[in-house]
């Protein structure tokens, strides 16, 4: 191959590591966020924030007290304006929803439980795209995950000499295998 070639090709191989790293470096940070945020979900919700409140009454209520314009008192003392529907899960107790929140009130204690759930910004959007929530998304996924593949490729050939692959590079690669092999050979002995 003449010299002239090998100019060619490692200029389009530096330019195709650039422009694709810039075009997905938006879409690489997302799904790191959301891998993160996805790898300790035994430790909190990654999606949502649920919060919680106990509110004291200024009185107690029996069942047959209990209307729409009792139910819309309650909804205020926690900030909520309309309902969708309240029950009875029991004589003595009355369960409200709202858009995205419940208010669980003891009538004969005259104490209510609050709840309500919010997204967890930006983590709720970029699990979305993760998980492959969006239809369609897989394929654009797939085809993000193939242009990975391409940047990395394209980067062991960007530096050269004692830097590049040829040098320190060949050692780093191997490196780079030694703990997906340790996961493995660990996860084979369990």
């Amino acid at each position: 191959m003449s010299a002239r070639t090998k100019k060619r090709l490692r200029r389009l191989n530096n330019a195709t590591h650039r422009d694709l790293g810039y075009f997905f470096s938006s879409l690489v940070v997302a799904y790191c966020l959301s891998g993160m945020a996805l790898n300790h979900i035994d430790h909190w919700n990654p999606d949502f924030i649920l919060h919680k409140e106990t509110i004291t009454l200024d009185q107690t209520y029996a069942q047959a007290d209990v209307g729409d314009d009792v139910i819309n008192t309650f909804g205020k003392l926690v900030g909520e304006h309309q309902f969708k529907m309240y029950g009875f899960p029991t004589a003595d107790q009355v369960k409200i929803y709202y858009e995205n929140a419940s208010l669980h009130v003891y009538l004969a204690r005259g104490e209510a439980n609050y709840e309500r759930i919010t997204r967890r910004p930006l983590f709720y959007q970029t699990n979305v795209l993760h998980r492959n929530s969006l239809k369609g998304w897989k394929w654009v996924s797939d085809v993000f995950a193939a242009m990975l593949i391409v940047v990395n490729l394209t980067g062991l050939f960007v530096l050269k000499g004692k830097y590049g692959i040829q040098g320190r590079g060949k050692w780093l690669i191997a490196a780079g295998f030694v703990p997906p092999l340790i996961a493995l050979i660990i996860q084979a002995n369990q």
